[in-house]
């Protein structure tokens, strides 16, 4: 039996571990300051070295705000929800997923907003989604920009409808590094109008599905079209990662 070296972990990285619990655990809130460097290398018992190597550490996740010059210690910041953005974007674009992983995640994700967004969805919501769909009507006719832009604002308006931010920002990542293969498919395209138009007449039973509050057929539909439209890019041995999101009638 073979054991693996272990790691050397540096003081700075117990600091920012001690911080970052604070602040989940709630004992450090959005606004809050903390200790100036000379004491922060106090309470830890550490360097300036180590103390700013670990601010910098916390400020380049965008958990705390520190200012040269500034008299008063680094500031908390909310949570927020560009920095998720951001955090989830790098992770969907990592080497090691796959399409098959992201498509498996968006269709788990876009299944998830369609129901909720028909169970949830308020006059507003319907507003919103009925603008986007006239949008992408008349973006069929113009070109593909349009209608791609029509076409994510009706995405974004059902993730909202579902009231959870964490479903709108997952949902804009995973959709917009997935959204290339639309482009590619629409390049290889005899005819764009007709592959444009069947997109929109499934916007169009979505719609339906959401208005008539019927999740589970809104679920259904989102999933199949995400298989439909992307399945064709994974690899065959793969696809059964994709198979047992789709319901069999």
């Amino acid at each position: 039996m073979k054991f693996e070296p272990v790691a050397t972990v540096r003081a700075y990285e117990r600091v920012v571990e001690q911080i970052e619990e604070a602040v989940f655990s709630g004992r450090l809130k959005p606004g809050q300051r903390l200790p100036s460097e000379r004491e922060l290398m106090v309470q830890f018992g550490v360097g300036r070295s180590t103390v700013r190597e670990a601010l910098r550490v916390l400020q380049a996740a965008e958990m705390v705000r520190s200012r040269p010059g500034d008299p008063r210690g680094p500031e908390i910041l909310a949570a927020s929800p560009a920095a998720l953005h951001r955090s989830m974007h790098r992770l969907a674009k990592a080497d090691h997923l796959g399409l098959a992983e992201l498509l498996q995640f968006r269709m788990v994700l876009d299944g998830s907003a369609h129901l909720l967004a028909a169970r949830l969805r308020t006059e507003d919501h319907l507003a919103t989604l009925i603008a986007a769909l006239a949008a992408m009507q008349e973006g069929a006719e113009l070109g593909y920009a349009e209608f791609s832009r029509a076409d994510v604002a009706f995405h974004e308006a059902i993730a909202k409808a579902t009231g959870n931010p964490l479903l709108v920002t997952s949902g804009e990542v995973v959709h917009g590094v997935v959204l290339e293969l639309i482009e590619d498919k629409l390049e290889k395209a005899a005819d764009r109008t007709s592959l444009m138009r069947a997109w929109l007449a499934h916007h169009e039973d979505v719609l339906r599905a959401i208005h008539d509050a019927d999740g589970q057929g809104a679920s259904r539909l989102a999933k199949q079209a995400l298989y439909d439209n992307y399945a064709e890019y994974v690899p065959a041995e793969q696809r059964r990662l994709l198979e047992p999101l789709l319901e069999r009638t």
